[in-house]
């Protein structure tokens, strides 16, 4: 992987390995592996990946969280759904090294699909790291830093951020509005990336690369992204700055990521 994370021959390098997971962070994967193994079994999950900071090595404890996608042989179900919340309440009690953990499931079906081949499945090549069963990679193609998967990839902001108001203003508690601006400053930034992702010609998943990425090309609104991604890492329950995120930044880097990418078709 050169700096601007990729191989040799231009294509996206994965940019996580289990070999790169800190030494606090490896019991906390070690009992993932395993509680995973135990509830899921074989007749229901086809494989298991990480992802975000813990396997790329940047992670932090006490900060960071830790992020699981299971593929599973079939459609999840609301048991599948139950099953991965227990896990991942077993596994936030028992670890005070990790602020959270988040357990996405998806169907191989869904995975390998021709309309996710840029954005599900871009996420499993390249931005997950193996953990338990055969690796779909093998079955993905190569990717690039094209327009063509910055589209695929957040090219639905205008949509996302339709749902981010509701959620804001049925935030309660302080900490609702902690988890809300974790979620939306990390989404902000990396559709602030991609948006420039093809003129720079590489890929990061690093927010504050990202954000200061984005400032070459839109120097009037990188201290916005700069804060959007300061939330992502340390999120805030102040008010402010998530009106921010969603009613400013948020709705100019739609209307300019469709300008100049195009938006990403809704999906059944």
């Amino acid at each position: 992987m050169n700096e601007r994370g990729l191989a040799r021959d231009g294509t996206i390098a994965r940019e996580g390995a289990l070999d790169r997971v800190p030494p606090a962070f490896v019991p906390v994967v070690d009992a993932a592996r395993a509680h995973i193994t135990k509830t899921f079994g074989r007749t229901r999950l086809h494989s298991a990946y990480l992802y975000g900071s813990i396997p790329r090595g940047t992670a932090t404890a006490g900060v960071s969280d830790l992020d699981l996608q299971l593929a599973l042989h079939d459609e999840p179900t609301e048991a599948d759904r139950t099953d991965a919340k227990a896990i991942e309440a077993v596994l936030d009690r028992a670890f005070p090294q990790i602020d959270g953990v988040g357990i996405l499931l998806t169907s191989t079906r869904g995975l390998l699909s021709d309309v996710e081949r840029h954005d599900a499945g871009f996420f499993i090549a390249c931005l997950c790291t193996p953990l338990l069963g055969p690796d779909l990679a093998e079955q993905l193609p190569c990717y690039r830093p094209t327009a063509l998967l910055a589209r695929e990839t957040n090219g639905d902001l205008a949509r996302v951020l339709r749902r981010w108001r509701a959620k804001a203003a049925e935030a309660t508690t302080d900490a609702d509005r902690r988890t809300l601006s974790r979620l939306v400053g990390r989404r902000i930034v990396r559709t602030g990336f991609t948006l420039i992702m093809p003129r720079w010609g590489g890929w990061t998943s690093d927010l504050d690369q990202s954000a200061e990425l984005f400032g070459r090309y839109y120097p009037e609104r990188v201290e916005q992204m700069r804060i959007a991604a300061s939330i992502g890492r340390a999120p805030s329950p102040d008010p402010a700055v998530l009106g921010m995120l969603i009613d400013d930044l948020g709705p100019w880097l739609a209307a300019e990521y469709t300008a100049v990418h195009g938006e990403k078709a809704p999906r059944l």
